[in-house]
């Protein structure tokens, strides 16, 4: 059985399952919708990326962002929709393994879904700006000002009920201090945070790393289990005292659940070869998005065991599901 530690520990690679055999030769759709849940911004980039290069696939590609409802309304439409490999969805797996366990009358469930591949991962930044002090330079120097200041801490996240919002609230509850959460859409916390209206944010390290690179937020540390390449000197969480906050966004493709095991294994392949592409490549690390595949296996058993997971975490933290 695969664990969460390995899969947040397992290097950058691709790895193609073998689980649909050989891929018998099929019609070419003329056009394939990706639906993404979000408002443009990293999602939606990672998507049309990855399009640009799957035109041996369809003949057509389109992707379309649909944000309503947390973006359920997409994960709903392509629960919906035919089976035939032509709409597929695009998601933080945060659709799978979370919203379960915090919506109470959800319109569909994982079962819903057949996994066709992982893309990639991403740790989030906890960031600060202007509104906290500039000698406030670590975690612990942080956990200080916002005990000192309650009235003060605050922290923006793409919304609520997303895994950044609990990460949030984990570090409020294990720190000892109340730590209130301003949701957004999108990367509107980041600039709120430059602005200095909210004193911190949790988002994947891609929203903000140009403006810690600049100096005009700071970074206090990374959820991944190692230090991102892209901003070496930021600890992890692990390393600042904080284990359970460790966790990876992780970004990937799904079909309604009839669809047939030949459509998804070329859908597979398509993915992988986009993959593989120097263009995607270069523009993930734009994004600093960790290209990674697993097995569709291993895929499967990610969703289930973080859904435990995500369940308990539900649960401790004390959050009232929503209708």
């Amino acid at each position: 059985m695969i664990t969460r530690r390995d899969i947040l520990t397992a290097s950058a690679g691709f790895a193609i399952s073998a689980t649909y055999g050989a891929t018998p030769a099929l019609a070419q759709p003329r056009t394939l919708h990706i639906l993404t849940t979000s408002t443009p911004g990293l999602l939606d980039a990672m998507a049309r990326l990855l399009a640009d290069q799957m035109g041996g696939y369809a003949a057509t590609i389109v992707v379309e962002s649909r944000p309503g409802a947390a973006g359920r309304i997409a994960v709903e439409a392509v629960k919906t929709a035919e089976p035939d490999g032509s709409v597929m969805l695009f998601a933080p797996l945060g659709f799978m393994m979370l919203f379960p366990h915090i919506y109470k009358a959800l319109r569909y469930q994982p079962r819903d879904f057949t996994p066709v591949s992982t893309v990639g991962s991403a740790p989030a930044f906890l960031t600060v700006g202007p509104k906290v002090p500039t000698d406030v330079r670590t975690v612990a120097d942080f956990v200080a000002w916002c005990r000192a200041n309650p009235q003060l801490a605050t922290y923006g996240t793409p919304g609520v009920g997303t895994t950044l919002h609990f990460l949030g609230m984990m570090l409020g509850r294990s720190a000892g201090f109340e730590f209130l959460h301003v949701p957004y859409q999108g990367v509107g916390a980041i600039y709120d945070l430059a602005k200095g209206v909210i004193a911190a944010a949790l988002m994947p390290i891609g929203s903000s790393l140009g403006l810690v690179q600049s100096g005009d937020l700071r970074a206090l540390a990374t959820t991944g289990p190692r230090r991102s390449q892209f901003a070496p000197a930021v600890p992890t969480v692990r390393e600042v005292g904080y284990p359970a906050l460790e966790d990876l966004t992780w970004f990937g493709f799904f079909v309604p659940a009839k669809t047939a095991p030949s459509i998804v294994a070329k859908l597979n392949a398509a993915i992988q070869a986009a993959l593989s592409t120097n263009e995607v490549r270069a523009g993930m690390e734009k994004l600093a998005v960790d290209p990674q595949t697993i097995a569709m296996g291993d895929f499967v058993q990610l969703i289930a065991s973080e859904s435990d997971r995500w369940k308990a975490i539900v649960q401790e933290t004390g959050f009232v599901p929503a209708d």
